[in-house]
């Protein structure tokens, strides 16, 4: 079952986020860290820049890999997801450059149309976070129709790293990023599949604001279904969903979500 854990703050969230990851990386100084874009792991990774500066962490070693990446805009752009995840991760962690991919590597800034690369991308990818060894936690968001990664409704739950194409409600959500301008939003990404995500040893979804509830609803109690893509969690045997009061306003079952939270077990973490 998906543990969710219901927060006063995105605050909150963060620390019991970076908490788990300190865990991991004092146990495993080569962890493999699963990296998100977009506005809910924000406050997640504040939490950990200063958990690592606080604690003087060794970081030298912890390798990331990021969930997505638009098609069609240059590496360097500054809302490529390998510019977004070098300015919120990288750089505030400390951590290594070299250790820390998105899936636009695997393109090399390769067009829409070079058929070949784009078939083959999605596959090497996936072969490289195998070599890491895997994905040891891998943080997520959620999207207004429940999609994770860019994996929009009716996207395979068994799907590996491919091409997408953006739902135009996930691209009118973005255009926040590109001066509310929806045109200047690209309409393709390569993402990893819901199999490859699924695949991770730990994944912790992070939402906030009454304006993913319904979301959250259908992930956490809806019924298992490609429409929402999210809802696969519910496949996973360790998946611990942090929300805050808003975004939990729709569940049925918050009182039991608290309860069986305040009892869990100091040692178990999250």
């Amino acid at each position: 079952m998906t543990e969710v854990i219901i927060v006063d703050d995105e605050q909150e969230a963060g620390e019991l986020y970076a908490t788990c990851v300190a865990d991991l990386i004092s146990r495993k100084p080569d962890a493999v860290l699963g990296l998100a874009t977009g506005s809910s792991p924000l406050a997640a990774y504040r939490a950990l820049a200063e958990r690592v500066r606080a604690d003087h962490i060794d970081v030298s070693g912890v390798r990331g890999y990021a969930l997505d990446e638009y098609i069609g805009l240059p590496l360097d752009h500054p809302e490529s997801y390998h510019s977004t995840i070098a300015r919120t991760v990288t750089r505030p962690l400390g951590l290594n450059p070299a250790h820390v991919h998105v899936p636009g590597d695997v393109l090399d800034g390769a067009p829409l149309d070079d058929e070949q690369a784009l078939r083959e991308a999605g596959a090497r990818y996936d072969r490289a976070i195998e070599r890491a060894g895997g994905i040891d936690i891998q943080i997520l968001g959620v999207g207004t129709d429940g999609h994770v990664g860019f994996n929009e409704p009716g996207s395979s739950l068994s799907s590996g790293t491919r091409i997408k194409t953006l739902a135009e409600r996930t691209r009118k959500d973005n255009a926040r990023f590109f001066g509310n301008d929806i045109d200047a939003v690209p309409t393709h990404c390569i993402t990893q599949g819901i199999g490859t995500i699924l695949k991770a040893r730990h994944l912790i979804l992070l939402a906030f604001g009454a304006a993913k509830a319904e979301a959250i609803e259908e992930t956490v109690e809806g019924g298992i279904s490609s429409f929402c893509p999210a809802s696969a969690l519910q496949l996973h045997p360790h998946a611990t969903v942090i929300i805050d009061e808003a975004a939990a306003s729709r569940l049925r079952h918050k009182d039991y979500y608290r309860y069986a939270y305040e009892h869990k077990p100091a040692w178990q973490g999250i």
